[in-house]
């Protein structure tokens, strides 16, 4: 495997030598950059092959590489400021105008600066990640029959076939569809069932994805308070009641960001009371790879316990696998379907068929179970040594009781703390937490911090981490921490 660091390294070193060589002319032989150098031959094809990239460089197959000709200097940019009118003047119209803010998920996403520890991230860290079984189902998809021909705009039956019978029940292949993985599936979904507008009910506090989608199709979503056994039905009965929402969204396991779980006496009553307002329920799946390995027995799907076409389910294998790795699964029964099938075509027509015959390889193979005990184990490993240094190092915390499933803790800091104050103090420290202010739609109840224990390297990293919070929030307004 070749490492990254060389291909950049000699990347720069060539970079920097290409005025020795007139347009045309023609570079050293990659094996005497292998010579040179002392990089392997995967390095230095890389390495041009970034040059190639930007402009630089040219490959002429059994010829060599060569210096390409200088481009021509951009015109100047002309004047966009006739935009802001434009965008301005768009939901002038609209009840409830369209408004895309992307903050919350791009946190999310960001990449923090060296030496600054992650507890911001959504996904799981490379190290956990099954990096060699996807290497190897990739191989194998790309030599399949048909593999790069255009797939079921449904999706491939096989694959359809997996995710139906994941998630239980009556649900068949015929009721799934095979998305770009989940935030596509809760796009396709919230436009299929709720025009510009309308309101959409949300548990509070929810993923901020959720919440970006909602927004962005002209929505107005309408928080329903969720505790420690997940939304509340009281207030949901009310909220269908006061607002004549017919779409509710809701994560009924291990709950982003509170790692709640509905509670079994919960469930039918959820069920019940969404039906009884004909109103859909996106159940948003997303973390049931992610269960801990105490996390004992799973409750199964609410779709697998719905009869009458009330839910609408969202899975993806993203979360378990790689940010890369986009595919999930929207599956639903009745008229709706047709709906959501349309919206997908005309967004995306299809997900790639190489990434879904991948897929299937991958959940097919044995080390796709073996991939899931260790991510079950390592969760459960990492969430005791975050929760037991945050309690050792920062005991005026509020840590929660440990979730046993997802990726993070809800933590509310001490009194009279704020979550955008501590998360500016944190970074300062070395450590990127995730304020709280965004995973709610009103007004907080009062400040929250997430904090991720996937997305670093190790436990290490997860003890560093506490040690640098103490001090930090000890002298928040210390420049140096």
């Amino acid at each position: 495997m070749y490492e990254r660091s060389s291909v950049v390294e000699l990347a720069e070193s060539l970079r920097s030598e290409l005025d020795r060589y007139s347009v045309g002319g023609k570079l050293p032989s990659s094996r005497s950059l292998v010579e040179r150098y002392r990089v392997s031959p995967v390095t230095v094809s890389r390495a041009l092959a970034q040059l190639a990239a930007e402009g630089l460089v040219v490959t002429r197959p059994g010829a060599g590489v060569f210096r390409a000709r200088p481009r021509t200097r951009a015109a100047a940019p002309g004047d966009t400021s006739w935009q802001e009118v434009a965008l301005s003047a768009e939901g002038a119209g609209e009840v409830v105008p369209r408004s895309v803010d992307a903050a919350g998920v791009l946190a999310s996403l960001a990449t923090p600066p060296p030496g600054v520890i992650e507890l911001s991230g959504g996904y799981l860290h490379s190290s956990l990640q099954p990096e060699r079984a996807m290497a190897a189902a990739l191989a194998r998809a790309g030599r399949r029959p048909g593999a790069w021909g255009r797939p079921p705009v449904e999706g491939l039956p096989e694959l359809r076939d997996w995710f139906a019978r994941e998630i239980g029940g009556a649900v068949g292949a015929a009721d799934v569809l095979v998305t770009a993985g989940g935030q596509n599936a809760l796009a396709t979904a919230l436009r299929a069932l709720a025009p510009p507008g309308a309101p959409i009910l949300v548990e509070s506090p929810t993923y901020p994805g959720l919440l970006a989608i909602a927004r962005a199709s002209g929505c107005r979503p309408v928080p329903v308070p969720v505790d420690a056994e997940g939304v509340r039905p009281d207030l949901l009965a009310a909220a269908f009641e006061a607002t004549g929402a017919r779409v509710f969204v809701c994560q009924p396991l291990f709950q982003n960001p509170t790692g709640a779980v509905l509670a079994p006496g919960r469930r039918a009553e959820v069920l019940r009371i969404a039906r009884a307002a004909g109103a859909f329920l996106v159940e948003d799946d997303y973390a049931r790879a992610l269960a801990h390995e105490d996390a004992g027995p799973l409750p199964a799907t609410l779709a697998a316990e719905d009869e009458d076409g009330v839910v609408v389910h969202v899975r993806s294998l993203t979360k378990a696998t790689s940010p890369s790795l986009r595919v999930g699964a929207l599956a639903a029964r009745g008229p709706v379907l047709d709906r959501l099938r349309a919206i997908q075509v005309v967004d995306s027509f299809f997900v790639p068929r190489p990434l879904q015959e991948a897929a299937l390889e991958l959940v097919g193979a044995p080390a796709w179970p073996r991939h899931l005990r260790t991510v079950a184990a390592e969760l459960r490993h990492r969430r005791d040594v975050l929760t037991g240094a945050l309690r050792r190092e920062l005991p005026a915390l509020e840590v929660p009781h440990p979730p046993s499933g997802g990726f993070q803790l809800w933590v509310r800091p001490a009194v009279g703390g704020d979550d955008t104050a501590v998360t500016a103090a944190a970074l300062r420290a070395g450590v990127a937490v995730t304020p709280g202010r965004p995973y709610f739609c009103a007004e907080p109840p009062a400040p929250y911090v997430r904090m991720s224990f996937a997305a670093v390297a190790g436990p290490a990293e997860l003890v560093e981490a506490a040690v640098r919070l103490r001090a930090a929030l000890a002298d928040p307004d210390a420049p140096d921490a």
